[in-house]
């Protein structure tokens, strides 16, 4: 069985690398990517090719909706290996299934040669009973989405083990570009690693904007330098690309990046050492001191008062921008009063 304690995905992965398997995965969570990466693993490494035919079996939840459905699938975890050690049990989008009170009983006393996984897209009410039951005799692994530095450092651990390197600029406009999707931040990755040039493994802003299709001079990341700069002329030349080019970036989709970071650089103000990189980056507990550079520069140019003020208008241009309070003003307009307000 698989240590409970080490219910980390790096700890789960090491496990099951190490033929160490737990009879219950509960697996769930808003983040897709780990949940599909630990059960894509299992599928493919538990069992032999020739073992999977008897003793694998992939389920639905949306077929599991009833009792009869789940009482099924309990009958299916009973079962015998049929010429294999063990057998694996593996339920896919379990969130539409119902009925887990009937897997309490299983739990208490689970078949030790069966593998069972559920794939819950999605958050379970951690007092739920099968919940608890399953934590003592498996896994249960929440897989969380990403926040910017969380964001940052999976890029950049996911470029290493590629064997390559990035400019820190070519990250920020990985990051902000694609999002927190970390499928489609690894797609995106794996179309610049190939496109490198022989002999070259490092990722430029270049190749950025040539591959990923992000303009590496009008983008969010340059738009929050030059806001963070108070770069006016600069602040307002990127505002009016992505009015005339919505695509590239509008309000609807900037806006909570700049509120992010000014509702960080309100905190970095509480910070014991806030005059330096390093004193900021552990504050906030940044990835590394040049991820402190913008917060440090943006003290000097913004006092706590007008980043209260920033935060507060951040918030009423997010209300006009659903409707509330605001008869006819466009998005464009409220981006330009947005950006105004900010070096104003």
């Amino acid at each position: 069985m698989a240590e409970k304690k080490n219910n980390t995905f790096d700890g789960i992965m090491a496990d099951l690398k190490k033929g160490q398997y737990a009879p219950v995965y509960i697996l769930m969570g808003e983040e897709p990517f780990y949940i599909d990466a630990i059960a894509n693993y299992i599928l493919e490494h538990v069992l032999a090719p020739e073992e999977r035919d008897f003793n694998q079996t992939v389920l639905y939840g949306i077929d599991l909706e009833n009792a009869e459905g789940t009482a099924r699938l309990i009958n299916m975890a009973r079962d015998y290996p049929m010429m294999a050690e063990r057998r694996v049990v593996m339920v896919k989008e379990a969130q539409n299934m119902r009925n887990f009170e009937l897997l309490e009983k299983y739990f208490d006393k689970p078949m030790p040669t069966t593998i069972l996984v559920l794939c819950y897209k999605g958050k379970i009410d951690r007092r739920k009973k099968f919940l608890a039951q399953a934590s003592k005799m498996g896994v249960v692994f929440e897989s969380t989405k990403k926040n910017d530095r969380e964001l940052l450092a999976f890029i950049n651990k996911y470029i290493k083990e590629k064997g390559a390197t990035a400019d820190d600029k070519a990250v920020q406009m990985v990051k902000e570009h694609v999002g927190a999707d970390l499928s489609r931040v690894r797609s995106e990755i794996d179309k610049l690693l190939v496109a490198l040039p022989e002999g070259d493994r490092r990722i430029t802003p270049e190749l950025v904007e040539k591959r990923v299709g992000v303009s590496k001079d009008f983008n969010v990341f340059e738009l929050r330098n030059a806001l963070v700069q108070k770069d006016v002329f600069k602040a307002n030349q990127i505002v009016k690309y992505f009015n005339n080019n919505p695509k590239a970036g509008s309000l609807y989709s900037i806006l909570p990046n700049l509120f992010g970071f000014f509702q960080n650089l309100m905190i970095a103000y509480y910070a014991p050492d806030k005059r330096t990189e390093r004193g900021v980056a552990n504050f906030l507990g940044l990835s590394s001191e040049w991820a402190a550079r913008d917060f440090v520069t943006a003290m000097r140019n913004y006092s706590g008062t007008k980043t209260l003020q920033i935060i507060s208008k951040m918030r009423e241009i997010d209300a006009k921008s659903k409707g509330l309070d605001n008869p006819n003003t466009g998005s464009e307009e409220l981006f330009k009063e947005l950006i105004y307000f900010i070096l104003h």
